[in-house]
């Protein structure tokens, strides 16, 4: 079995702060399990140095996301996963929903009727 040494790595792109993509990938490792619910997630310099970034801007992140209700802090232990399994789940549903969207676009622009999209779709869910 192959291991991933890095789940979900990030290659910062152009088209928006670091620290916002940095938030983006720390929900969808949520979403996914990478970091499970109440667990602790690894120290501000940890993920900076794992991400390849400033600390400072890795806590802008987790700023934003404690914010947003994904990650909690306790004064003297450190930062936590949200236990609220509905935020997760939206969370999920609500990417599943925009990936599904980019690549329902995307077989249009490659003039894919709905039929075949949905030809498309079971071929891979039967493999």
């Amino acid at each position: 079995m192959k291991e991933r040494s890095k789940p979900f790595m990030l290659s910062f792109t152009n088209d928006k702060p670091i620290y916002a993509q940095i938030v983006d990938l720390v929900e969808l490792r949520i979403v996914t399990g990478v970091y499970q619910p109440q667990s602790k997630l690894p120290s501000v310099r940890d993920l900076a140095m794992e991400m390849g970034v400033n600390p400072n801007t890795m806590q802008r992140a987790l700023a934003t996301l404690e914010t947003e209700g994904f990650v909690k802090s306790e004064r003297t232990s450190g930062r936590f996963v949200t236990d609220d399994a509905a935020l997760i789940s939206e969370k999920r549903e609500s990417l599943t929903r925009e990936k599904t969207q980019d690549f329902v676009q995307s077989m249009r622009h490659y003039g894919c009727n709905d039929a075949e999209i949905v030809a498309t779709v079971q071929h891979f869910l039967n493999d």
